[in-house]
């Protein structure tokens, strides 16, 4: 299916002015800025009596929240128990290890069980549970909450990650992108910038491998990345091939063409980025095909990796001494881009100019990729009115500005920046033990990347995890392993992914596909 008149719609014109004023902020803090929030002439009318500036009693009402256990259950726990004592509600919560989270939640909507009256869970999911109909649209109780403080939150964080269809169905508690990480007194010494490009990388890579990098006689490793298979090794993967993929902005989708549903994933742009990320694994510990992300994390911030990908926890995980050997030593920048780029109607890779790269920074391509895409709380449609009440109250509490620009400083909830504010105050960063120039990178480096129109969306269709944890993952282990060849491994993803595309409907998925990026 072909569908043509590939356009923006409104909800693209207003993430486009969105973006100008995100960056207007950051070049001038403290100018007024327009408000405005996605779906405003399509939403229902406002609910009634939701008292959002006072404090509201809950006593006598149980609300079941469900989510991943760690370490996002660690963050939503500590807020829930203050939230009990401020409300007299009483929170229950059921943690699920990653890979249980969605098919737990899942199997509970679809068997209407209803054990579970507020889910927090990763924005990729949205699709699978919005269009459903299993969440309530939370879109007339955004716009009433004054305390929840909504225009706040960054532009594609609002936009995309928490809607669905133009509406809202979950509310922030964490933003979530994948970020390059380095460390600043190895590339000060050395006289290195961040790497731009992927070549970049892989030339600092090799320069600091077999270097004694934290003083302790032994030699270390230029790159680690976790490549676990079925951990985050498919996630990493993408950063990389990101910026080959996709360069007409966020709306163009890096995962299949938006007008076909045909997968990008055997063309030479892809060919390359398998092509770097196998290289990555020569400036890597010797086991770094089993390294999952927890293991890539401990060494880094040992001190033993001179280059990382991750999303924001490194920057906050870093500055707290019981884990981190390298205390502002920690810099972090946008995500490598590629000085070349897919042509879709090729399928060969092209010079980037004015036209095949609108959004390039000197030349490079920057695709940064939206790695699940951040983690929302949303409420069960099915729960009571009261206890709905109550359940938005208590996301809501979390979300606040009050609570989250503390929360993202503290490294074991695994709640990483997505408000403005979380980037312009900075007490609370140096309150946390940061130094001024630690701070400056780690924020820099998220707002650059927050402020790309070329941001890439996780996929956010049905059956994405089949897709991208099961088929894309397991064809990179065999690759990396050495099991198939780099063409074997791009036409066994192509092949499955078309399966897939085709047991589903492919109508259907390519609706949802574009819903997803916000296409008409």
């Amino acid at each position: 299916m072909k569908i043509l008149g590939h356009k923006k719609n409104r909800h693209q014109q207003r993430l486009s002015t969105a973006l100008v004023a995100f960056l207007l902020l950051f070049n001038a803090v403290g100018c007024s800025q327009n408000k405005s929030t996605p779906g405003t002439d399509l939403v229902q009318a406002p609910i009634e009596n939701i008292d959002v500036v006072k404090p509201q009693r809950f006593d006598g009402i149980t609300i079941t929240v469900a989510t991943y256990e760690k370490p996002h259950g660690v963050g939503v726990e500590r807020r829930a128990r203050e939230f009990e004592k401020l409300t007299g509600a009483q929170v229950n919560m059921v943690k699920f290890p990653l890979q249980d989270t969605f098919p737990s939640i899942q199997r509970d909507f679809v068997n209407k069980t209803n054990k579970y009256d507020v889910v927090v869970f990763s924005a990729k999911w949205m699709t699978d549970f919005a269009k459903p109909g299993y969440l309530e649209n939370l879109t007339a109780r955004v716009q009433a909450d004054s305390q929840l403080e909504w225009d706040d939150i960054a532009p594609f964080f609002r936009n995309f990650i928490a809607t669905y269809r133009e509406q809202i169905y979950g509310v922030l508690v964490d933003g979530d992108f994948h970020m390059l990480y380095y460390r600043t007194d190895l590339f000060e010494k050395a006289e290195l910038e961040s790497p731009r490009t992927w070549d970049d990388y892989l030339a600092i890579a090799k320069q600091f491998h077999g270097q004694d990098l934290n003083g302790d006689g032994i030699p270390d490793y230029g790159s680690c990345i976790p490549k676990k298979p079925k951990n985050v090794n498919d996630q990493f993967f993408w950063s990389v091939a990101s910026p080959f993929l996709q360069s007409q902005g966020t709306e163009e989708g890096g995962f299949f063409d938006a007008e076909t549903m045909k997968p990008l994933v055997n063309n030479q742009a892809f060919a390359r980025a398998l092509d770097i990320y196998k290289e990555t694994t020569k400036y890597a510990p010797p086991e770094e095909l089993s390294l999952d992300l927890e293991g890539a994390r401990a060494l880094f911030l040992s001190g033993r990796c001179a280059l990382t990908l991750d999303w924001g926890d490194t920057g906050t995980l870093a500055i707290d001494p019981a884990i981190s050997q390298i205390p502002d030593k920690v810099g972090a920048s946008i995500l490598p881009g590629s000085k070349e780029v897919l042509d879709r109607n090729t399928g060969k890779l092209v010079a980037c100019d004015k036209f095949t790269c609108p959004y390039a920074i000197d030349g490079v391509n920057h695709a940064p990729y939206g790695a699940m895409g951040g983690w929302v709380g949303s409420i069960n449609a099915a729960a009571k009115p009261e206890v709905k009440d109550a359940a938005y109250a208590l996301i809501s509490y979390i979300s606040q500005p009050a609570q989250s620009n503390i929360d993202v400083t503290i490294g074991i909830t695994g709640f990483n920046p997505y408000r403005r504010s979380q980037f312009t105050n900075r007490e609370a960063w140096l309150e946390a033990g940061i130094g001024e120039e630690a701070a400056s990178k780690y924020l820099g480096g998220i707002s650059v990347s927050l402020r790309n129109p070329n941001m890439v969306l996780d996929l956010r269709i049905p059956e994405n995890a089949l897709y991208q944890r099961e088929i894309l993952d397991t064809a990179l282990a065999s690759f990396l392993t050495g099991k198939i060849t780099r063409d074997q491994t791009m036409e066994q993803i192509e092949r499955e992914w078309e399966e897939i595309t085709n047991k589903m409907g492919r109508d259907s998925q390519l609706q949802d596909y574009r819903d997803s990026l916000g296409v008409e």
